[in-house]
């Protein structure tokens, strides 16, 4: 029972990493919360639908999902650089709330224009191939759950890769950690925390499709629970801290599937384990697992 919520906390942690790090990435070099980034996540999975429904009668299924979780891949990216040049770039300079309440409102616009121009209702998701079930020592897992494994720890890794040994990686990072220094240098600090807006959007969206062919639903509301949890895992890693924002998606994971399956009517609390979780490291280390306290500069 404990290795079968393992397996299963893992494909649902692997997706809460892949949305938080678009919160964490944007957190590292601009020091605020991006609370349009779920629905970016809700953006890829409609993306990726309606794709799949176009190209469908002319590709097979899984010729059709691979080309629709392209285009949501660089769909939901493009979206996301819209929004930062013209939500958040122009406020750059303002106080810290402002662009936060830009965020909020960036995110209900969002939400509002799935309601209005694609459906209010809740979208079938289709099953784009045939799902097998695996037995290994008593734990089952199929088809489904390993391709979702594989493309979230693949994508994490080429980031981590990406952030680590590139020079547009050590730009970012020289960008998170001081932006005006970064610029003296010679590094384009408007270009990087566009860059940041894109891959984090990039990894949001196609979060959103793995989310919608999971689950075999859609809707414009969608990114608000997983949104919510993605933020907690970023902050339990530590906000800011890229492979801090990876394990505290497969923590959360791991825990809410262990709670669900090991405490009676545990799905129905495994929301309050989220955030009850949040509660607790906000208030005794909201550096995060990962993080690092930093005093602040007098």
């Amino acid at each position: 029972m404990i290795l079968q919520q393992l397996v299963n906390g893992l494909t649902l942690g692997s997706l809460y990493a892949l949305i938080a790090l678009g919160y964490t990435m944007v957190y590292g070099v601009l020091l605020m919360i991006n609370f349009a980034h779920s629905e970016i996540f809700m953006s890829g999975a409609f993306i990726s639908l309606l794709v799949y429904q176009r190209l469908i009668p002319w590709l097979s299924p899984s010729e059709a999902w691979l080309v629709a979780i392209v285009l949501a891949f660089g769909g939901s990216a493009l979206l996301a650089l819209v929004v930062e040049r013209f939500a958040y770039r122009p406020l750059r300079r303002s106080s810290r709330l402002t662009p936060l309440i830009s965020a909020i409102g960036v995110s209900i616009l969002l939400q509002n224009a799935g309601f209005l121009f694609i459906s209010d209702q809740s979208l079938a998701y289709p099953q784009v191939f045939e799902i097998r079930h695996y037995q290994w020592g008593g734990v089952e897992i199929n088809s489904l759950q390993i391709l979702i494994l594989v493309v979230s720890l693949g994508l994490m890794g080429i980031l981590h890769l990406f952030v680590n040994r590139t020079r547009l990686g050590t730009a970012i990072r020289a960008t998170a950690q001081d932006s005006t220094t970064a610029s003296l240098m010679g590094i384009p600090v408007n270009g990087i925390i566009a860059l940041t807006f894109l891959l984090g959007g990039a990894l949001g969206g196609v979060a959103g499709a793995l989310n919608g062919l999971y689950y075999g639903s859609i809707k414009y509301n969608m990114g608000f629970i997983p949104g919510i949890k993605a933020f907690t895992a970023a902050v339990l890693g530590g906000i800011g801290n890229i492979p801090g924002a990876m394990w505290g998606g497969i923590i959360l994971g791991v825990l809410e599937s262990l709670a669900a399956g090991l405490i009676p009517n545990g799905s129905e609390w495994k929301d309050v384990i989220a955030f009850s979780i949040l509660i607790l490291i906000l208030l005794f280390r909201p550096e995060g697992l990962f993080g690092r306290h930093v005093p602040e500069k007098l």
